[in-house]
């Protein structure tokens, strides 16, 4: 069983905007807080957004505070990532993961659930 399921990853050119979409299969996706990390090619995987599974919560790493936004839809057990004014530097796979009853903390090891990832690219 795959519990998480990246989509909406693809080719954008420098300053276009990309909508990334986790669809869930976890019985109560409104009891976990959900997140978006990212990994570059021999970089180590970072945090970009999360959000704490209230929904009261939205925390942004800063290389996406402003242009990134992280929402979630527990009635139809999805969470998204709206990018914007995306640079090179944001190419990398995305993953979406998912902490029960989170604050949509930036430490991955807090997170039980993890996607296959989807690929994001930004040309320049």
């Amino acid at each position: 069983q795959v519990p998480l399921v990246e989509s909406g990853g693809g080719l954008v050119q420098t300053g276009g905007s990309l909508r990334l979409s986790c669809a869930a299969s976890l019985r109560t996706v409104s009891v976990y807080a959900m997140a978006w990390f990212r990994q570059a090619p021999g970089k180590e995987r970072e945090f970009v957004a999360g959000i704490a599974w209230t929904g009261d919560s939205t925390y942004y790493a800063d290389s996406a505070k402003g242009r990134f936004t992280i929402s979630r839809d527990n009635a139809e057990n999805a969470v998204h990532l709206q990018m914007s004014s995306l640079k090179p530097e944001d190419t990398a796979v995305y993953f979406c993961a998912a902490d029960r009853y989170g604050s949509g903390s930036s430490s991955g090891r807090t997170y039980e659930y993890w996607g296959q990832g989807t690929q994001v690219t930004v040309s320049s």
